[in-house]
């Protein structure tokens, strides 16, 4: 019998379902909390049992690749893997990802300097956005209307941790109130969920929007696919928008959330995820 390891720092809807999946199937799923967890990593094995395949569902995006690269150190399978994580994880990395991948995306600017940031807004054309390079839910992401915004800003980030001085700078696509979800699991894409917001341009669930179910064209099926191997595969949200052009592909998360997307749409994740990493752990 194959045994998942559920790594996790808080218990949330989706590592509820995840186990009922297991229990559902018949899969031993061995629930690992990180903050009890003391590794003796100068050793050359693990005491720990991780079971046959772990999957990595901390909220905390640093817990979550430091427990990965410990892990894998010890040729622990984990999904996702730490190379994964760690571009899904920068929203840099995962623009030159895609880029390299000749998948469209915003056009976006860096710059490591206020100076340099304030040109990158100028160049990007306001109004712009201002993301930090890791987080999630929408936090301390900003549109920015003018330079006079620009420069208020930048100065707040500049007191800040200086991951925040990395700046990330976007154009505002223009699209209709909602954003497109588009679940990778494999090779295959099993779902998607419209994010709608006509209250906030921001189509977080965690701000506000709502999930509608997507149908998932040919096109959203490949260039969803595309991304996904751009970044390394895996169990992945690959996050769209309809721009006037095409769409575009703007983040990948690496540990996605799916609370909404399963009354949304009726799709069973959980099974199907788990059924994925049933069939990674016998490869």
């Amino acid at each position: 019998m194959v045994s998942i390891g559920l790594l996790y720092d808080q218990v949330r809807w989706e590592e509820k379902a995840l186990k009922k999946a297991c229990e559902d199937r018949g899969v031993e799923c061995k629930l690992i909390h990180s903050d009890r967890l003391v590794l003796e990593i100068s050793k050359d094995k693990l005491e720990e049992d991780f079971g046959d395949i772990v999957l990595q569902r901390c909220v905390s995006q640093f817990k979550g690749l430091h427990l990965t690269a410990v892990l894998e150190s010890f040729d622990v399978k984990v999904v996702n893997r730490l190379a994964v994580a760690e571009i899904c994880n920068n929203k840099l990395k995962t623009t030159l990802a895609l880029r390299r991948a000749g998948i469209p995306v915003p056009r976006t600017f860096t710059a490591f300097s206020s100076e340099a940031a304030l040109e990158a807004f100028r160049r990007a054309g306001f109004p712009a956005i201002i993301k930090p390079v890791m987080g999630s839910w929408g936090r301390l992401v900003s549109q920015v209307n003018d330079e006079v915004s620009a420069k208020v800003v930048i100065e707040h980030r500049e007191m800040m941790f200086p991951l925040y001085q990395v700046y990330y700078i976007q154009e505002m696509v223009k699209r209709p109130p909602r954003d497109l979800r588009v679940f990778v699991i494999g090779e295959e894409v099993p779902v998607g969920i419209y994010r709608v917001n006509t209250r906030d341009w921001r189509t977080n669930t965690a701000l506000g929007g709502r999930a509608e179910p997507c149908p998932i064209t040919e096109e959203i099926r490949e260039l969803a696919l595309k991304a996904a191997e751009a970044v390394g595969g895996g169990i992945l949200g690959v996050d769209m928008m309809e721009s006037e052009e095409s769409l575009v592909v703007h983040e990948i998360n690496s540990t996605v959330e799916f609370r909404n997307t399963v009354p949304a749409t009726g799709v069973n994740l959980p099974g199907i995820i788990v059924d994925y990493l049933v069939k990674e752990a016998k490869r």
